[in-house]
């Protein structure tokens, strides 16, 4: 059984920044792809960015292209959320999680193409 820790959420004033991280409990992170997913109250659960296997490739949300970096470190297990620039629209509950099947970054960033999840990081974004 695969098992994601979510870490790293907080309070933060907007402009600030913070580094979430994921830390998987299992060999079979490294021949998948990881992504970040957000759920503000009251709204469905949204795709931020995803990483490929290797790291090679990443994909960004459009809302947070430019302030936000995902990257993964495969000896350690985990996988990283680096946030800069935050803004109150920022405020969520923030999820990592593993692609279903090993190789490419899911295509279509949908909740669908994840199997395990992590069990959240709150993030508040102060004006």
């Amino acid at each position: 059984q695969v098992q994601l820790v979510d870490s790293g959420g907080g309070l933060v004033q907007a402009g600030g920044s913070l580094r979430l991280s994921c830390a998987a409990s299992e060999r079979t992170f490294n021949p998948y792809a990881m992504g970040w997913f957000r759920q503000a109250p009251g709204k469905e659960r949204e795709f931020v960015a995803a990483i490929s296997w290797n790291g090679a490739s990443t994909y960004n949300e459009d809302s947070v292209k430019g302030r936000f970096t995902i990257s993964r470190d495969n000896a350690k297990n985990t996988v990283y959320l680096q946030m800069n620039s935050l803004k109150p629209e920022d405020t969520a509950i923030y999820y990592c999680a593993r692609a279903k099947f090993p190789g490419k970054v899911p295509g279509t960033g949908q909740t669908s193409d994840y199997n395990y999840w992590g069990q959240g990081t709150q993030v508040t974004v102060s004006s």
